[in-house]
């Protein structure tokens, strides 16, 4: 039987992605240039990308893009980027990420914010600063969407671009903010450049005003085009503890506004500030982060929180702004999936170590850059679970699930229960998978349950790092080839919500 989808559309339309993606990468080459590191990585990714983006483009031709062909299309871009992301770490030949498996473990990792990283030598000294922009930029294009940008861009895209933005967007659906889908997608990424730049801005602001002496132009950039995306790669080894707590509240901040669905900022913007502050979904994440934030903060503050001597974590215990702080910031990191650590977390002991990844599994806001469930999936399971029990007691009752935006159709909940379904059971498999290769992989020498519970959802909740081997001031690095790939395919799979990649390998979606 003859195949229904064109693949030719969506090949050809991953060309335009190609060619589009060597703009962004003037930037590390013009770095490369100020700061006399070899531009020759970005020269050749931009020839490449140019040509290959041509060459394939020329498959489409002038066919349209239809609904299935969108479903290819959002999992090839994002397989295929990533593997183009690879280019300069392997041209530099630099470190850990000259090995070909690494290198593309760096660049899904960026691309899809996860934040997991393989450079346990990170150091502008071996890396430049040009490469290390690199991996941070790629970070800042993959957290609003690269097809939410073509759509925004490309008017071709203006036909198919609804079901391209639903399927790329993190969430339940998306927030249509103009009548020309083009114009929403344009607006959610001018609201997402101003936040980076206001971000930028404000860490550079907090270095002059000498509250923040190692927090220079180039460290404020770079930490703005992860902070956003909530992809927190930094150029600094210790993450965020290498800046003083005004850097780090600022950063939880900016945290909080990245988790944040972006279209409830647009609303605020045109005068209409109530459609924030009423959401059901913004007050849960917020009321959530508080929450788990107080909890971890008291853990912290009596010291029941921390494994190792407080010496050896600096005052925590019965210093409140230090322990508000530390459980703060990395509740808000974990929560929003953005990764970033203002401490080693390892030094916590395992009551809040699994309160944290308990928050791993929560997730920001739909329509934000975070990863993992989501806060309005687990919101709607709570208004089905209380409908249940209403109706239990009231058999005649009619009671729909609702929150301030509206109804949830009975289809939406059922779309919402499978997907926590399939992925706690990915969840399930992979940790199995993990632990198997903990105890066979002599270079690991065996993973406790929570170190390998927290190394799967970290992937495939693009939360970043773990526990053990994978926590915020080690790396990926000691797992064999297999489980790096494996793990490559979990963020790959998390980033585009697992069903817009299954269903892609489904005999039904080729008939």
């Amino acid at each position: 039987m003859a195949t229904v989808v064109d693949w030719r559309v969506s090949v050809g339309l991953v060309g335009s992605v190609f060619k589009y993606l060597s703009i962004p990468l003037v930037l590390p080459l013009a770095v490369a240039l100020l700061y006399g590191d070899d531009p020759w990585p970005f020269l050749s990714t931009i020839a490449v990308a140019l040509a290959l983006g041509s060459a394939l483009e020329r498959l489409r031709g002038d066919r349209e893009l239809g609904h299935r062909e969108a479903f290819l299309l959002v999992s090839l871009t994002w397989l295929a980027v990533p593997v183009l992301g690879t280019m300069p770490y392997l041209i530099a030949r630099v470190g850990t990420v000259a090995h070909p498996v690494n290198a593309l473990f760096e660049s899904m990792s960026g691309f899809t914010t996860t934040g997991a990283t393989l450079l346990g030598d990170i150091s502008v000294e071996k890396h430049g600063h040009a490469m290390l922009l690199w991996r941070q930029l790629t970070q800042w294009l993959g957290g609003m969407g690269i097809l939410v940008l073509m759509v925004a861009i490309l008017p071709e895209l203006s036909v198919g671009g609804a079901r391209l933005i639903s399927e790329e967007s993190p969430g339940v659906s998306v927030d249509k903010l103009r009548p020309k889908i083009q114009e929403t997608a344009r607006i959610l990424w001018l609201i997402y450049i101003g936040f980076t730049v206001a971000a930028a801005v404000v860490y550079y602001g907090l270095h002059h005003l000498g509250l923040a002496d190692n927090m220079g132009l180039y460290n404020a950039v770079a930490h703005a085009l992860t902070t956003l995306p909530t992809g927190g790669f930094s150029p600094e080894a210790r993450s965020i503890e290498a800046f003083s707590p005004a850097v780090q509240w600022a950063v939880i901040a900016f945290m909080i506004v990245a988790g944040t669905n972006f279209a409830l900022f647009w609303y605020a913007l045109i005068g209409r500030p109530e459609k924030l502050f009423r959401n059901s979904e913004f007050r849960s994440y917020l009321g959530t982060m508080v929450a788990v934030s107080a909890l971890v903060a008291g853990l912290l503050f009596s010291g029941l929180g921390l494994a190792t001597a407080p010496e050896a974590v600096g005052p925590i215990p019965g210093h409140l702004e230090t322990a508000v702080r530390q459980g703060v910031f990395q509740v808000v990191a974990i929560v929003t999936t953005t990764g970033y650590a203002s401490m080693d977390f390892n030094t916590w002991d395992s009551t809040a170590q699994v309160v944290l990844l308990f928050a791993m599994f929560l997730g920001g806001s739909a329509g934000s850059a975070a990863g993992s469930i989501k806060i309005i999936r687990w919101y709607a399971v709570e208004r089905s679970i209380l409908r249940e029990l209403f109706t239990t007691v009231h058999p005649e009752a009619v009671r729909p699930v609702r929150t301030a935006s509206g109804v949830i159709d009975e289809q939406t909940l059922r779309g919402v229960i499978t997907f926590i379904l399939v992925f706690i059971g990915i969840f399930a498999i992979s940790t199995v998978l993990l632990l198997i290769e903990g105890a066979t992989n002599p270079e690991i020498g065996g993973l406790s349950t929570l170190e390998a519970m927290s190394a799967t959802i970290a992937t495939l909740g693009n939360v970043g790092p773990g526990f053990g081997i994978v926590g915020p001031m080690d790396s990926y690095l000691d797992f064999s080839t297999p489980a790096k790939l494996y793990m490559i395919g979990l963020m790959w799979i998390g980033r585009l919500e697992v069903f817009s990649v299954l269903v892609v390998f489904t005999p039904n979606y080729w008939r």
